[in-house]
């Protein structure tokens, strides 16, 4: 009997701490795979290094902020150098040919007949700009509209320039390169071996580039001259919208003509 009473209690307990146990390894996996869980939710980021963004977007905005002082500070220095570099000018000496470019007609028509007041050339050539639309249906009218050409020679005449100084022809032009190419022809036809060209202040360096590149095989020296008739200043042309427009249509012509025809 007394070895029956000390067996039973010992499977008992024996019972009893299996189950405990047992009980706490379930425990221990509930735990890990709530731990498990945990871990791979959470966003992976090394140890020891921290987001650079806030510090590349401090520096960023500080650049900016910097940039920003700059130009406020050198903005009339900085926008005239934009307008000076569409200007190119020559000193002017005796030439065979004064060429009045078209486009402006009032400002470019006096300035050519200044120059020849001076008597740096004898005559002034003026090209023919292509008709506007409607025009056949004014001639059919038998409406007279008077061409640039036209005017700009009656201007001239009023000037003192006489009519048989002015110098033109009938082939139609649509483009400063057509209008180069077209005095071009005319230059070699006549020998001539210096020209002062009359244009506007803007426009004088595509007109010196497209010159100087359609005569490179030529003997012929080429003088600029910007008409100061223009109100284009590159001191404060960003003061007036018309000529802010003008800037910004010429630095998109003379980066095509880089492109197309002066390469």
């Amino acid at each position: 009997m007394d070895t029956g009473n000390q067996q039973e209690p010992t499977g008992f307990s024996k019972w009893i701490r299996e189950l405990i146990s047992t009980e706490e390894i379930r425990e221990k996996d509930s735990t890990k795979i709530q731990e498990d869980s945990y871990l791979n939710n959470r966003s992976i980021e090394p140890e020891g290094k921290k987001p650079d963004r806030p510090r590349i977007s401090k520096w960023i905005f500080f650049l900016f902020v910097i940039a920003l002082i700059v130009i406020s500070h050198y903005r009339a220095p900085i926008l005239t150098y934009i307008g000076n570099y569409l200007i190119v000018k020559h000193p002017l000496q005796k030439a065979d040919l004064i060429v009045c470019m078209a486009g402006e007609p009032v400002a470019r028509g006096l300035a050519a007949a200044k120059v020849y007041e001076n008597g740096l050339a004898p005559s002034v050539f003026i090209s023919r700009e292509k008709l506007p639309d409607g025009h056949e249906d004014l001639k059919k009218r038998k409406v007279h509209y008077p061409e640039r050409r036209d005017l700009i020679i009656m201007m001239l005449q009023g000037l003192g320039v006489p009519r048989s100084a002015c110098v033109t022809n009938n082939q139609f032009v649509g483009s400063t390169y057509d209008e180069v190419k077209m005095v071009r022809d005319h230059v070699r036809r006549q020998g001539y071996r210096s020209l002062i060209i009359v244009t506007s202040p803007h426009h004088t360096k595509r007109t010196w580039l497209t010159f100087s590149k359609l005569f490179e095989k030529d003997a012929v020296k080429i003088m600029m001259m910007p008409s100061h008739y223009s109100g284009f200043r590159p001191e404060n042309w960003w003061k007036r919208s018309k000529y802010i427009k003008e800037l910004i249509i010429e630095y998109q012509k003379l980066i095509y003509y880089a492109i197309k025809f002066l390469a």
